[in-house]
């Protein structure tokens, strides 16, 4: 007698079950890839959103100060360029008088970014010599309020209108 316990020789039917088994799982993994997975990516309803579309610029007070005695506040699109606006301020009153518009005219390149001329209270294309007003009329435009906590908030969920 050998002190090694021989083991069983299967059977028939346990390789049958054992077959089957895999075959099912198989069956299982090739219905998720072709049927779960595809409608689950193609619904077209995937939105990404890494962000808020809201801005705060900070105090109404603090920012109307540095504008009155800088000039305006340019907010540089650190996405790619796309969309540098800048944030104005107009008038005595710190909850009033804020405008938000884009930095260029449509169609312009980011070489000509209108420059706040101190001197004439305007903005200057340099490309073309074009003079805007100080508050951005006629430049795509976004709405900006005063929260109940004196900060100013700059709205980029809607697309910029042109002019004010």
């Amino acid at each position: 007698m050998s002190p090694v316990k021989q083991t069983p020789t299967r059977t028939p039917r346990s390789i049958i079950l054992a077959v089957a088994g895999v075959a099912l799982g198989l069956i299982l993994v090739l219905v998720l890839f072709i049927f779960a997975i595809p409608s689950l990516t193609e619904s077209g309803k995937v939105q990404v959103k890494l962000g808020s579309n809201t801005y705060d610029a900070g105090s109404a007070q603090s920012l109307a100060g540095s504008i009155a005695s800088a000039g305006p506040l340019l907010l540089p699109d650190v996405s790619g360029g796309k969309r540098d606006v800048y944030l104005q301020h107009i008038g005595d009153d710190d909850a009033t008088g804020w405008h938000a518009f884009d930095a260029r005219r449509p169609g312009q390149s980011r070489d000509c970014s209108v420059t706040w001329q101190a001197e004439s209270a305007e903005f200057r294309d340099p490309c073309d010599g074009t003079t805007v007003p100080a508050d951005g009329t006629g430049l795509p435009s976004y709405p900006v309020t005063v929260s109940d906590s004196g900060r100013v908030e700059v709205d980029f969920s809607v697309d910029a209108g042109a002019g004010n």
